[in-house]
């Protein structure tokens, strides 16, 4: 299977995954962890530096998912990568457990940072990308951000530092899919061009299909660069995407999921992801 199938194969796998950890609690959300399933496919399948048997590696590339409630993508995503075992997914937002709802890197395994209230993970990417850009790593710091969260101030804050303190070693991601809690984005709180929004901040920005990983490759291959500018990629994603049935509702941030869509949307999942091994 080549490069491109592999990763469209992962990105199935992590939106699995997703829906594993979320059935078994019942409900969640479903929306976010399924428009970033690609982007963490190209970054753990292909792009970040990072050793599941030593995830304090110092050096390693660190994810920070500020937009906390796509939790079930991140550790879908480790555990495939065997952070910890795959089977601990279902135990997400249960007592006792090592995943709660929002990420927190004090609990699971590979977590880089607590993440969850809406806007303060763009300032710890920050400081993290100069954490490391002062003890001399070679190492980028990747921030996936909402578009719905990014109508919190504290993210524009941030990335005027990022700016200001040319962190090349910074990667936003904003997950574009248009969509936040209670609406549309474009009726709730519109933003405006973001493109033109982060270029006016200082940042190196390009806008890519984010639900492609064809798209995605070239967009973070050339973030490793380093430059004087730090990158920002605007994901035009859809909420839900890889699922139809999700996203194609309009509300669909939080949904239940019963026994019957899990095995219908898991199965739908795994039967692209044989069709990507025949082909290959």
């Amino acid at each position: 299977m080549d490069e491109s199938r592999k990763l469209k194969a992962f990105a199935a796998e992590i939106r699995i995954a997703a829906i594993e950890a979320i059935h078994a609690i019942g409900s969640g959300h479903v929306g976010g962890a399924l428009s970033i399933a690609d982007v963490l496919a190209v970054l753990y399948g292909r792009e970040m530096r990072y050793d599941p048997q030593n995830p304090k590696w110092p050096e390693r590339d660190k994810l920070v998912c500020s937009k906390g409630h796509a939790g079930p993508a991140v550790y879908g995503t480790l555990a495939l990568k065997g952070f910890f075992p795959y089977e601990e997914l279902k135990t997400m937002n249960r007592p006792g457990t090592h995943l709660p709802s929002h990420c927190d890197r004090n609990k699971t395994p590979g977590v880089d940072m607590t993440t969850g209230s809406l806007g303060q993970g763009s300032s710890l990417a920050c400081g993290m990308a100069l954490g490391d850009r002062l003890r001399g790593y070679d190492s980028r710091t990747f921030l996936i951000l909402g578009d719905g969260e990014s109508n919190e101030g504290q993210v524009w804050e941030a990335l005027a530092f990022a700016a200001a303190k040319k962190l090349g070693n910074l990667v936003v991601l904003l997950d574009w899919n248009k969509r936040q809690l209670d609406g549309w984005t474009k009726d709730v709180y519109p933003m405006g061009d973001y493109v033109a929004k982060f270029e006016a901040f200082g940042f190196d920005t390009v806008k890519v299909d984010g639900n492609d990983v064809d798209a995605l490759i070239p967009a973070l291959e050339r973030t490793r660069a380093d430059g004087e500018k730090p990158y920002a990629i605007v994901l035009d994603t859809v909420k839900g995407a890889g699922i139809p049935e999700v996203a194609e509702k309009t509300m669909n941030h939080s949904l239940p999921i019963s026994d019957e869509q899990y095995e219908r949307w898991t199965a739908q999942l795994r039967e692209e992801i044989k069709a990507w091994e025949v082909e290959a």
